[in-house]
């Protein structure tokens, strides 16, 4: 069940040359500016005199210049790269009631998670996202997405302590989450994205992230867009059950494995729009422009023209900030020559010939 797909050609600028229109955007996270990452040290070291105010500054700044990083790369919907944000559970555990926090556990390595536990029912208190999506708002000239971690992992990725199961913990934190999107609508958001990467390591839940969705869009106006983002796994365990998830977009990490798994949703009935990793996330060599519109041909496999959008596979935070440019950069190069190539005729897109473009 597809919410209202027609709803991302607001995302289209009005200088847009082409018939046929990619939607290019980013998943969330960017590397952050080195000094960022050394003010954060002043910030976090008790014996410095760095302080909220200058960590407020830094901060600001930082989301200003990744924000129109993203604009100068081209992007039709842009994100401040989550410069705010440093883990993408521990960022919400700390502003929701209930949750705490009891130290790092190791993941993998030497890599640790600042897992949290849920001690007593979650609880809404103060907006979580609307001031950071109000002061990038401001400071963009194209559409703010927004990303938010889904409730199914903020469960799934959290020691629960409180509810009868995990089910039950991800439902109320789904209630709280649709709290948070009809503050961000009230605030002017149009494009929500929810990233949910729990859904790929545990697939056979998937009724409960669509029980999660229905609860996230209750009473959320269909000219909002609202994406679901899933990292790599087994896509055949979500497919085809994530037709009948009220989403618009279904967002998939695919170039890394270089788009076997793309048949998986090439049966004709995929329902979302679907967007489409077209660059590897995990490598800092920058795909060619030539090699993206390859990659992006492989989306036109599964959905017709307008109903493709193209991103990177995932966030991009892990790698060397120059090599995500040339990814962002060469993406939105490719889409529109791919734009170009379809409206002269010269791609062909067997499974929808008969498909017209999204403005006629």
């Amino acid at each position: 069940m597809s919410r209202n797909p027609a709803n991302r050609e607001q995302f289209r600028p009005d200088d847009h040359d082409s018939d046929h229109f990619l939607l290019t955007t980013v998943v969330g996270s960017y590397p952050k500016p080195k000094w960022l990452n050394r003010a954060r040290d002043h910030f976090e070291d008790d014996d410095h005199p760095f302080g909220d105010s200058e960590w407020e500054e830094a901060t600001d700044d930082a989301c200003r210049v990744i924000t129109h990083e993203h604009e100068r790369a081209g992007l039709d919907t842009v994100v401040d790269g989550e410069m705010r944000r440093e883990e993408m559970v521990e960022f919400f555990a700390e502003r929701i009631d209930g949750y705490e926090f009891n130290g790092p556990v190791k993941v993998w390595g030497h890599n640790y998670f600042d897992k949290p536990s849920v001690v007593e029912d979650v609880e809404y208190d103060d907006p979580w996202l609307v001031d950071e999506f109000a002061f990038t708002d401001e400071v963009a000239t194209r559409p703010v997405k927004v990303p938010i971690t889904g409730p199914y992992t903020l469960a799934n990725w959290a020691f629960n302590e409180s509810y009868e199961d995990d089910e039950a913990l991800a439902y109320d934190l789904a209630d709280l989450v649709n709290t948070e999107i009809e503050k961000l609508v009230e605030a002017g958001a149009r494009y929500i994205q929810i990233d949910e990467p729990a859904l790929a390591t545990t697939p056979d839940d998937h009724a409960i992230v669509g029980e999660c969705l229905e609860r996230i869009v209750s009473d959320i106006d269909e000219d909002v867009r609202i994406g679901l983002h899933v990292c790599y796994g087994d896509y055949s365990r979500v497919y085809p059950e994530i037709n009948d998830y009220p989403i618009d977009e279904f967002d998939v990490e695919l170039c890394n494995d270089d788009y076997e798994q793309i048949e998986t949703f090439a049966d004709g009935e995929f329902a979302p729009d679907l967007a489409l990793g077209v660059v590897d996330a995990h490598v800092a060599e920058v795909e060619s422009v030539k090699e993206i519109k390859e990659n992006i041909k492989q989306g036109l496999k599964v959905v017709p023209p307008e109903k493709l959008t193209v991103s990177p596979d995932c966030g991009l935070k892990l790698l060397p900030r120059e090599a995500a440019y040339g990814k962002m950069e060469n993406l939105v190069q490719a889409a529109r020559e791919v734009e170009q190539e379809l409206d002269a005729g010269t791609i062909e897109v067997p499974a929808f010939e008969d498909a017209a473009p999204a403005d006629d």
